[in-house]
């Protein structure tokens, strides 16, 4: 590229001409000024070494800059919204923990995952950490999540979501062979607002206790072709033939006690019975939750009952009491106070970590 390219024509080449770019050791282009200035593609330049851009590099994360987000509440929220979005301060640790805790209920779960809610003793808060949990899962995740009545005394579940369905597990077992497609099976469940599925079971406790170990891996066999994630609550009868058939399928366990000095007492001997029962794993996974804690602890030392269980499962929590449970009716997520909804998310959080461990044999 010559003089003789000069002129009106500026630097470009000629059109019969050929400037083999790859092998060339400068590029020329304009400046600012309209000036003609070189860009260095030596070997030795950082350009020469730098790798070759494809399509694919033009993601958001990589193109696009970085906007703040908007704070969601508290005397951050209330500032940005007053100034227009003209003020903005980070979230507070608060948020943040929060996004950490979405996060990881948000773990992909690879096929089908199942937990189990247990007790040996009854009154604890077993299924409605077993439905508060599930709600929590299916308000986060985008996937189907059901959860289970697998109390074969006639358990309670299903009167705690509003019923779209007279159908139960005891009139989906008896239509098992014509359940095909989600289609199918959705019309045995009831939905609540958070988009959790709900199978309840039979109000009447002598047909429920014939469903025995054989028929409930029958129904998670089939829960499993349509769900991501399935809850089951169980009885208080660890012995039960039900338990046992939730249990040998079950991936994780939860297990709920009372604050109180039975209540884990008959938590850890539930521990026990498992381990002594093969089922050693399922106690190494498992998620405590020590429910309805009342702001005045009382004469139980909670630290230590606490500490008991994190040293043999893989997490303790807690969940306060809350008014809105205590009457035993539908349980709604957003009425519950803050402070519980934020322990259920610590729970299901707690639970989601074990989404990415290898199931372990089991007996």
């Amino acid at each position: 590229m010559g003089e003789e390219n000069g002129g009106s024509r500026g630097f470009w080449p000629r059109e019969d001409e050929v400037v083999p770019l790859a092998s060339a050791t400068a590029i020329i282009t304009r400046g600012a000024n309209g000036d003609r200035a070189e860009v260095d593609r030596s070997e030795e330049s950082p350009l020469a070494r730098s790798p070759r851009l494809s399509a694919g590099e033009f993601t958001p994360e990589r193109m696009v800059r970085p906007t703040t987000e908007a704070p969601t509440r508290g005397w951050r929220r209330v500032l940005f919204v007053v100034s227009g979005g003209l003020v903005t301060i980070g979230p507070s640790p608060a948020e943040l923990r929060q996004r950490e805790l979405v996060a990881t209920v948000k773990t992909p779960i690879s096929g089908c995952r199942k937990v189990a809610f247990i007790s040996r003793k009854g009154g604890v808060g077993k299924t409605t950490t077993c439905l508060l949990a599930g709600h929590t899962f299916a308000l986060y995740r985008g996937d189907r999540i059901i959860a289970v009545d697998g109390n074969p005394d006639a358990g309670t579940l299903g009167h705690r979501v509003r019923r779209e369905t007279t159908a139960n597990l005891t009139s989906l077992l008896a239509d098992a062979e014509r359940i095909e497609r989600y289609a199918d099976i959705r019309g045995y469940t009831s939905q609540a607002s958070t988009r959790l599925e709900v199978v309840a079971s039979d109000d009447d406790p002598r047909i429920t206790q014939a469903i025995g170990e054989a028929e409930f891996q029958r129904a998670i066999r089939l829960f499993e072709h349509h769900y991501n994630l399935v809850c089951l609550d169980t009885g208080t009868g660890v012995l039960e033939s039900a338990t046992r058939g939730i249990l040998n399928a079950a991936d994780q366990i939860v297990v709920v006690s009372a604050p109180s000095l039975d209540g884990a007492r008959a938590a850890s001997s539930t521990l026990d019975w498992l381990e002594e029962n093969g089922h050693e794993n399922l106690v190494r996974g498992a998620v405590a939750v020590l429910n309805a804690v009342r702001p005045s602890e009382g004469f139980v030392d909670l630290n230590r009952i606490e500490a008991h269980f994190a040293s043999r499962c893989r997490a303790c929590l807690r969940i306060p009491w809350d008014r809105h449970l205590e009457a035993g009716a539908e349980a709604n997520l957003a009425q519950l106070r803050q402070d519980t909804q934020a322990a259920f998310l610590e729970v299901a959080a707690a639970i989601a970590s074990g989404f990415t461990e290898q199931t372990e044999g089991r007996s």
